[in-house]
């Protein structure tokens, strides 16, 4: 395919056409020479959408605010212990001791889901509250702020219940959990067994209904006592 003109790539790049002219001006001639003109464009076509999708992929990584950015199932070991040899779909809670692996777990779904093309988003329950405080504090900023929450298709939540939500964290976090239910899927990381949440959502109205939204079809993974960041720290010492 012949180099292009100054003037046609200055409009391939105002049409938002750049990875397709990167990949016409990095096409090795000698290799498609002799190649008939459609395959020669399905060439370029495949080498510009690798491009647009890797750094469409790399963007939503990073907008996810991961943990850990390079977190991957692939790498984890399936261990029956861990329960993680059955399918994660809808919601998920990961239940377990600290240095557990929960937070690398919920990143390696999120980082999953990411690389989907799905919208993802990690954050600590603390962070979360934090926001929510601020978020009152402007005009029209509580709806901003659930409207935000409520878009993610992929919600990790790490250090659920981690201290005991206010009376108006329990508000929002019914409203948020009401949105999600049924539309998207939200992955709960904790050191709480199911039997403890009710009690730290306050034991009241807002409790029922908040885990009303949550507990049914979740998968739940406990990931036990094994401390994966004492393992580490043993392994490359």
């Amino acid at each position: 395919m012949s180099r292009l003109d100054g003037e046609t790539k200055r409009k391939m790049r105002e049409m938002n056409a750049g990875e397709l002219l990167e990949a016409i001006d990095s096409q090795d001639e000698t290799l498609s020479i002799g190649l008939p003109f459609e395959e020669r464009v399905r060439l370029v076509v495949d080498d510009a959408y690798s491009t647009f999708t890797h750094s469409k992929v790399a963007g939503l990584i990073r907008r996810a605010g991961l943990r850990y950015p390079n977190a991957d199932l692939r790498r984890i070991d399936l261990l029956d212990e861990r329960s993680l040899n059955r399918p994660l779909q809808q919601n998920v809670v990961f239940q377990g001791f600290t240095g557990s692996g929960k937070s690398y777990l919920g990143c390696a779904i999120a980082k999953g889901a990411c690389e989907h093309r799905i919208r993802a988003h990690y954050v600590r329950m603390p962070d979360l509250e934090e926001a929510w405080v601020a978020a009152q504090d402007t005009p029209g900023g509580a709806r901003k702020f659930l409207r935000k929450y409520a878009a993610f298709t992929l919600l990790v939540i790490n250090d659920w219940l981690l201290d005991r939500p206010t009376e108006s964290m329990r508000g929002m976090l019914l409203e948020l959990m009401e949105r999600r239910y049924g539309e998207t899927s939200t992955v709960f990381c904790t050191q709480y067994s199911q039997k403890d949440w009710h009690q730290r959502l306050g034991s009241g109205v807002h409790a029922d209904a908040i885990m009303d939204r949550i507990i049914h079809n979740t998968v739940w993974v406990e990931t036990g006592t094994y401390n994966m960041r004492e393992q580490t720290a043993l392994t490359s010492a």
